[in-house]
């Protein structure tokens, strides 16, 4: 489908702005709120510049998406969003050094075999709706 590089590139930049969103915080270190210093604490975070990227990539994710949800069916688009979870689990175990156990592996190879099944079968859509068309034109 031709909409496919979109829809990764959704992915991509969701799955980037979390690792952008866990670095700016991991900079912060840990956090305490106080009722005097809760605003002071969330410009603080807000305005810390690996946080603030992931924020922008967040949107720049978003506008990504509408423009994929323009042109697909929700039901094919939203499903890919799950490969997000699978770059950010292998990203983190490599840049944060977080754990990907043996079930966290099993849970991703569900989500690559799902993601795979679900673009398949919009393949399959695509393919019927233009047979479909073909044959009303004909």
């Amino acid at each position: 489908m031709k909409y496919i590089p979109f829809i990764l590139f959704t992915v991509l930049t969701n799955a980037a702005a979390q690792l952008l969103l866990k670095q700016g915080m991991l900079s912060l270190g840990p956090l305490s709120f106080s009722a005097d210093t809760i605003v002071q604490r969330i410009f603080q975070i807000i305005f810390n510049p690996w946080v603030f990227f992931g924020l922008a990539t967040f949107v720049i994710s978003m506008a990504s998406h509408l423009y994929v949800l323009s042109k697909v069916d929700l039901s094919f688009a939203y499903p890919f969003l799950s490969l997000a979870y699978v770059a950010v689990a292998v990203l983190a175990w490599l840049l944060f050094k977080e754990d990907l156990g043996a079930l966290k592996i099993a849970g991703i190879a569900f989500i690559c075999v799902g993601t795979v099944l679900i673009a398949q079968s919009g393949h399959k859509e695509t393919a019927d709706q233009t047979a479909s068309l073909e044959r009303t034109h004909s």
